[in-house]
């Protein structure tokens, strides 16, 4: 079910507001595009900027959207313990297939720590969960030592692995075994990625080119190395050019050129300077690349915090 390209969905707003319109009609895109799961409220998606009411409401779009068609992984993750729990209960409550839980950022927890962190998550809840190891954003890297040992629970699924270390998912496999799945939290070493043991991507620029994306992983987990080589080469200029600037600023510009939704970012977030957009929109360009045809700039707002009809 975890394997293939796992898209970190961006959060379309309008006006202040999740341009909910909008965000089901890009869900609608990504499937019929050939995305192999959705990753919802991660950092692509702003997490750190959305209310918890308005958080829930967009793990709750993107599940009735995608209606069991793929998997849907919800970011759960936070550094207070509790708050994750909430999190990552909601999102079993309200039909995701896994959580994304983040290591907790800021606090620093110790690797007893972050072991206790994701045992209590473990054992609060019934989802598969995912660890989200990115040690740019949070400062703290789990190490493969205490990643086998929370590997054991049975709901502690896998990894997104956003270390940049290409050692490490061949060393967390022979700790951890080949049955731990592992998913690249970078677009740039996806390939490689794939080859030491990893089973896919949760990906930025599949917001953007998810048929190339999606089409570079169904060739590499078959082992078409020179097929998948052929697509990553060409995708490797865009993917480093959405990360010329903090994401997601460059991908939600893409995002508008395609019609997929506005631009528009939360604060700290700002959008990008001229160099990086001309740089994506030459890019854009240069690969052909088509929204969908219903462009979600156009969509109708609406306010967030709704319940989940049952």
């Amino acid at each position: 079910m975890f394997k293939g390209s796992f898209v970190a969905l961006i959060t379309p707003f309008k006006k202040g507001l999740v341009d909910e319109k909008a965000f089901g009609d890009f869900v609608e895109w990504q499937i019929a595009q050939g995305t192999h799961g959705l990753v919802p409220v991660g950092t692509t998606g702003e997490s750190p900027t959305l209310s918890h009411d308005e958080h829930k409401r967009v793990v709750e779009i993107c599940i009735e959207a995608a209606h069991g068609r793929v998997p849907v992984m919800a970011g759960t993750g936070s550094n207070s313990t509790d708050e994750a729990i909430e999190l990552t209960l909601h999102a079993q409550e309200a039909g995701a297939d896994a959580a994304l839980v983040v290591t907790p950022y800021y606090n620093k927890p110790t690797q007893a720590g972050l072991y206790a962190h994701y045992k209590a998550i473990h054992d609060a809840t019934k989802i598969p969960i995912f660890i989200y190891n990115i040690p740019p954003r949070c400062v703290i890297d789990m190490s493969v030592e205490t990643m086998a040992q929370l590997s054991k629970l049975p709901r502690i699924r896998g990894v997104k692995d956003a270390t940049g270390n290409p050692e490490r998912p061949l060393l967390q496999r022979i700790a951890s075994g080949p049955k731990f799945c592992q998913l690249d939290g970078d677009d740039t070493t996806a390939l490689s990625f794939n080859a030491h043991g990893g089973t896919g991507c949760i990906s930025v620029t599949g917001n953007i080119a998810p048929k190339l994306v999606s089409q570079m992983q169904e060739a590499s987990l078959a082992g078409d190395h020179a097929k998948a080589l052929a697509i990553q080469e060409k995708l490797m200029p865009l993917h480093k050019s959405l990360f010329a600037e903090t994401s997601p600023g460059p991908v939600k510009y893409a995002a508008e050129l395609l019609g997929i939704c506005s631009a528009e970012l939360r604060l700290p977030m700002v959008p990008p300077t001229k160099a990086t957009t001309d740089r994506v929109k030459a890019l854009v360009n240069q690969l052909g690349l088509v929204g969908p045809k219903s462009k979600g700039s156009k969509s109708s707002t609406k306010k967030t915090g709704k319940k989940k009809k049952k």
